[in-house]
């Protein structure tokens, strides 16, 4: 069974910062794309930024220059380093891996919380 573990939210003042961590026991080389979606409440899921197995990255334009994603292949896992948060990044952050046959897996969700 693939699990999927992510770490490191919470609640930090506007101005700050948190780097979030999904750890999954997936065969590393099966993955493809490892990505990070929030939810907050009242709100769909939003892809919030991507990186491909060759380094291809995406982001969010209103994450643009806070937020970074970067992968180790040697550990299986992604990180998203947020700086200089604002109350609107207040969600639960999920992290998603996808895999070259096309099948994808989810963590369970994580809440961070920006207060102003």
């Amino acid at each position: 069974q693939v699990q999927l573990v992510e770490s490191g939210g919470g609640l930090v003042q506007a101005g700050g910062s948190l780097r979030l961590s999904c750890a999954t026991s997936f065969d590393g080389f099966s993955i493809n794309d490892m990505e990070w979606y929030r939810q907050a409440p009242g709100n769909q899921r939003e892809l919030v930024s991507s990186i491909s197995r060759d380094r291809n990255k995406y982001y969010l334009d209103s994450v643009k220059g806070r937020f970074t994603i970067s992968r180790d292949d040697i550990k299986n896992t992604v990180y998203l380093q947020m700086n200089n948060l604002k109350p609107e990044d207040t969600a639960v952050y999920y992290c998603k891996l996808g895999t070259w046959s096309q099948d994808t897996y989810w963590g369970q969700g994580i809440q961070v919380t920006v207060a102003s």
